[in-house]
């Protein structure tokens, strides 16, 4: 049971999801303070709110209250969620994808070509030609 462990914590993909995790951890740190010391505010400025957070939504309810829906919080996270995908894309993913195909054109391995597949006329033919072999002359 320990060596089945070992073998797949010691796996490549394993560490690697690991490390992704440690790194998308501190930039979504970053990409936070950016957004909420930044864009929030800009966003604020634009929308004459002042912050975003308190972009609220006050709907009566049938007891005479009121319910607050907190729009301002929710626009934040999808900020919050767009920008760290866009910068983890631009930083890591596109990099790692461009630097694999240069990788692999020094290497020579590409993909190779496939042959296109034969066109229904010419399978026709070929089943044809098949059967007029197996067939006895008459």
């Amino acid at each position: 049971m320990i060596k089945g462990f070992k073998e797949f914590i010691l796996r490549g993909n394993v560490i690697d999801l690991a490390v992704a995790v440690v790194i998308g951890a501190a930039f979504t740190a970053i990409v936070n303070a950016l957004v909420e010391g930044f864009i929030n505010p800009l966003i604020g400025v634009i929308f004459q709110l002042g912050d975003l957070s308190s972009w609220v939504w006050e709907v009566p309810t049938l007891s005479g209250g009121v319910s607050s829906f907190a729009i301002g919080a929710i626009v934040g996270a999808l900020i919050n969620f767009l920008a760290v995908a866009v910068i983890v894309y631009f930083v890591f993913v596109m990099p790692m994808n461009h630097w694999k195909e240069r990788q692999a054109a020094k290497a020579g391995t590409g993909a190779p070509e496939e042959e296109p597949l034969p066109t229904e006329q010419e399978l026709l033919v070929q089943i044809r030609d098949l059967l007029e072999k197996t067939t006895p002359a008459r």
